[in-house]
């Protein structure tokens, strides 16, 4: 599919005044502009400025706060329950490492619930504030309103995606950990539907339990399922990992399942970790550059495919896209166009280069 390439500084302007224009309040149009940003940066296509047209679409509903604060619901020196009303993820969570890296300094750790957020965006795209400082980062989210994952056996969708995200520094670089449950995304089956493609591999099961590479199998009546992460084989790995994520969330926030909370909306469970309340952080960044380059210099199985530290490709990437511009495909220009219309705005102008 071909892609136009854009100015990362332009498209953050462009998405900070389509937020500003359909009434989020100025302080926060920034951040979730970046936010977005970050994700195309980043190559995480899906959870980039692809989400911008959702999120305006979900503020002309009232499906988001538009401007507040969040309201601290319990509190303790290092650990601490806000209810986000809603208002913008990509604000809420900044807000909340921000704080974190403040309090960790302090307290060692620092742990934050946040019930009721609007959606977040791509995971990666908070770790590197985190892990510049020399500290490590977990962010974890879930939507309780969602079931799109099927549980290891079952043939009926109970958990959503799940995704969790570590960031991990080390003396060369941080390592950037960001994984879904599952075998694959909404983002991802609602791309590959609208496409008309097949998974290259059984990620889905129909609604009789058959493995498929079908992502038609997730809209039919009864609904079909993504798959746990491992599959038919070790899928119980998955399942474990995505009820830690909703316990993380949706339990120490007590805004889950058993609740029947309604809209689109997240639970947030985010920590920060000093390494100088432990072992040092000398000791710390030199043990994960050490392991970090035994990746690296690990004999591989395929020489077309070499060994790589999680996050490494999408730190070159992120470089490669501030010098030379960030590709968007020609569904997701038309996304922004559409609402630059409704807006009264202007898309900003491509460097004049396309590309496969």
């Amino acid at each position: 599919m071909t892609a136009q390439v854009f100015t990362a500084s332009d498209l953050v302007a462009f998405a900070s005044e389509a937020l500003a224009k359909a009434g989020l309040s100025q302080r926060f149009c920034q951040t979730v502009a970046s936010i977005l940003v970050e994700g195309d940066l980043m190559g995480h296509t899906t959870h980039g400025l692809a989400l911008l047209p959702a999120y305006l679409a979900s503020m002309a509903k009232d499906g988001m706060t538009l401007e507040g604060d969040p309201e601290v619901l319990n509190e303790r020196p290092a650990a601490a329950l806000w209810d986000g009303r809603l208002l913008p993820g990509p604000w809420l969570i900044s807000e909340g490492f921000r704080t974190a890296v403040e309090k960790a300094g302090v307290f060692g750790t620092y742990s934050l619930s946040i019930r009721r957020s609007h959606h977040t965006a791509s995971l990666v795209s908070y770790l590197k504030p985190v892990t510049d400082r020399g500290m490590m980062a977990i962010l974890a989210v879930s939507d309780p309103t969602e079931a799109c994952v099927a549980p290891f056996g079952a043939a009926m969708p109970v958990l959503s995606t799940n995704p969790i995200a570590f960031g991990i520094p080390g003396v060369d670089g941080a390592a950037a950990v960001d994984i879904s449950t599952s075998e694959t995304t909404n983002g991802m089956v609602n791309r590959f539907r609208g496409e008309g493609r097949q998974f290259g591999h059984e990620w889905l099961i129909d609604a009789e339990g058959r493995p498929s590479r079908d992502p038609a199998v997730r809209f039919t009546t009864p609904p079909g399922a993504i798959m746990p992460l491992g599959g038919f084989s070790s899928g119980h790995k998955g399942t474990g990992l995505g009820m830690t994520v909703e316990a993380l969330t949706h339990g120490l926030s007590g805004n889950g399942r058993k609740t029947k909370p309604e809209g689109w909306q997240a639970n947030v469970f985010l920590q920060v970790i000093d390494p100088d309340a432990f072992g040092g952080v000398d000791a710390f960044l030199g043990e994960n550059s050490f392991l970090a380059q035994a990746i690296r210099d690990s004999r591989p199985a395929d020489r077309e495919r070499l060994p790589r530290v999680p996050g490494e490709r999408g730190r070159s990437l992120r470089q490669r896209y501030l010098n030379e511009g960030v590709p968007l495909s020609s569904g997701i220009v038309a996304g922004l166009q559409e609402w630059a219309d409704r807006l009264d705005l202007a898309v900003p102008e491509t460097d004049g280069s396309d590309v496969e």
